[in-house]
């Protein structure tokens, strides 16, 4: 089968990235959960806290399964915390907890890259699923049109990752910033949250690669069937 191919080589950089990232923000998160903050603030606390000094006092703070399931959730406009975020006073907590402030904060302040990928979602959640329907058909059928409509579709997921970046970069600038200006987090205490947060920023940057990677291999695949 063509999935099988030669062209699933340019995939292997990405995929040992995106697994040396998922490595990465797990150890180190597993690292600074274990330190402990000085002032001894819980995720929820410092969200709450944080969200309240922002103006936000309307967005409340949720417990949600799962781990490093943290989100903000902008159509609902709820913040919602794991378990290892939400009654934990680690470092690490703190520093997730301020990162999904910041998305927060992106909402209130209409952040244009976060208003661009919010807009996006439904036509990648569209795209993403369709593409490969088409891809693969037109593909086995010969159906040339089919192929490029499924690389176009495809090119928007592509779009998602990389507008995510600057989303996900900036989220953590604030939080950071929040932490440090409210007196939350000492500064030894702030460079592990910043640890913990840069490598949670390698995981978006794999995923876009990955995207791209996928992407340049469909284009290699269709031009084979145009030879």
């Amino acid at each position: 089968m063509f999935y099988f191919d030669s062209s699933m080589l340019i995939l292997i950089p990405a995929l040992i990235i995106a697994a040396w990232a998922q490595y990465k923000i797990s150890s180190t998160f597993d690292q600074y959960s274990q330190v402990r903050s000085m002032k001894g603030y819980t995720g929820s606390d410092v969200a709450r806290m944080l969200l309240d000094s922002s103006g936000l006092s309307d967005v409340p703070v949720e417990l949600v399964q799962g781990r490093l399931t943290d989100h903000y959730d902008p159509v609902n406009r709820v913040m919602r915390l794991s378990n290892d975020v939400f009654y934990s006073s680690s470092v690490a907590s703190l520093g997730v907890a301020a990162h999904e402030t910041g998305h927060a904060i992106q909402h209130k302040e209409r952040y244009s890259p976060l208003m661009i990928r919010n807009s996006i979602v439904p036509v990648v959640n569209f795209g993403s699923n369709l593409s490969w329907v088409l891809f693969f058909a037109g593909f086995i059928f010969g159906i040339t049109s089919l192929i490029r409509i499924g690389i176009l579709l495809f090119m928007t997921v592509v779009i998602f990752q990389l507008v995510t970046l600057p989303v996900e970069l900036n989220a953590s600038k604030r939080a950071l910033a929040l932490l440090g200006s409210r007196g939350i987090l000492y500064d030894e205490e702030l460079q592990g949250a910043k640890r913990v947060l840069d490598a949670a920023a390698l995981t978006y940057i794999a995923a876009a690669l990955m995207a791209i990677a996928q992407l340049a291999r469909l284009i290699i695949l269709s031009n084979r069937r145009d030879d």
